[in-house]
């Protein structure tokens, strides 16, 4: 097959406001195992957003995005269910700014020769397909972005709100998470953003502007989002995968006491994983075991072994058909870094 027979059908996007998935959750409350835990999981979110106090980080890591949940991600920004993200690179620029710029992912096969994909630049995730040359793009995108900007250190969080304003005025691809984000005040950090696209372009950026060139701080993201920490009142748990941006946002409480700020853990959380607990890494770590760190409270806390695309969408279309989330206060937590 040719490329263009490879890259013909276009992975679509699950739409949680064109369905009501309450009769399944209240179902499965009824349940045994993944379906109870689902279900129980879809009643601890519904906590987070009727709870006023309550700031909902969510975290995301792995290739759900690219897998057909990216306006699932962008609704919970628009529809007000989350009031900051920490996120993979990939996640953020290889994924949603991508489609932004007008590229899509395509529905493939994990029985394919794979020499054969790299021949013809298609990479795959599993059973999706990108087109190399475009996510070449979408990396000469971010050096242009950064080639912009004043040279100086950034966090993730600063230059993701550029890549947003620059979605304004260019995207092909309209309500990205990347731009919504920016235009409702969510704060959208990567801990590990050079392990993505955007790591190329600014090393293209770099190349070009040895000098005096953008670079990311980590560390000022770490600051950041442990501020937020410390002003939210309460704070709540929505983790897709594990991984860095799991760990980044729960060691925020020990980061404020190291600080030598008095926090709550948070008070609420939710893993959806597939990851083995047994073997002691960080990304399969359960709520409990953070418990010990002094991270989670466990009173409302769930762990979801599922892979995420499959129960993701019915917790939030549960929780959107079953919260009045358009009177929720919106938090607004990019705006205290002006």
């Amino acid at each position: 097959m040719n490329k263009k027979e490879l890259l013909k059908e276009e992975v679509k996007h699950i739409d949680i406001t064109s369905f009501n998935s309450t009769p399944i959750i209240n179902a499965m409350k009824d349940m045994s195992f993944t379906s109870r835990d689902t279900a129980r999981a879809a009643d601890i979110f519904c906590r987070m957003l009727k709870d006023k106090d309550c700031t909902v980080i969510l975290t995301l890591a792995g290739s759900t995005s690219a897998g057909g949940c990216m306006k699932l991600y962008a609704d919970l920004v628009k529809c007000n269910m989350v009031d900051a993200i920490v996120a993979t690179g990939a996640s953020i620029v290889d994924m949603d700014f991508f489609e932004a710029l007008g590229f899509k992912h395509y529905k493939g096969t994990p029985f394919v020769d794979d020499s054969q994909l790299r021949d013809l630049y298609i990479d795959r995730i599993y059973d999706t397909f990108i087109d190399e040359e475009h996510l070449q793009e979408c990396d000469k995108t971010i050096a242009k972005i950064a080639d912009g900007l004043e040279p100086r250190p950034y966090s993730s969080r600063e230059f993701i709100a550029e890549m947003g304003k620059y979605l304004i005025k260019h995207a092909k691809k309209k309500e990205s998470l990347v731009q919504l984000a920016v235009e409702h005040g969510v704060p959208v950090f990567c801990p590990a953003f050079s392990d993505s696209s955007a790591g190329f372009g600014l090393v293209l950026h770099q190349s070009r502007h040895p000098d005096k060139h953008v670079s990311i701080d980590s560390v000022k993201d770490f600051r950041e989002l442990t501020e937020i920490k410390m002003r939210a009142p309460t704070s709540g748990l929505l983790m897709i995968g594990g991984g860095v941006p799991k760990n980044f946002a729960q060691d925020t409480v020990v980061c404020a006491e190291v600080l030598g700020k008095d926090v709550s853990m948070h008070q609420y959380a939710i893993q959806i994983t597939v990851a083995d607990a047994r073997d002691g890494a960080c990304s399969s770590s359960t709520l409990k075991e953070a418990s010990s760190w002094g991270k989670v409270q466990t009173v409302y806390e769930q762990m979801v072994y599922a892979e995420a695309t499959t129960v993701l969408p019915l917790i939030v279309s549960y929780a959107y058909h079953n919260v009045d989330w358009k009177a929720r206060p919106r938090r607004t937590w990019a705006g205290i870094f002006k």
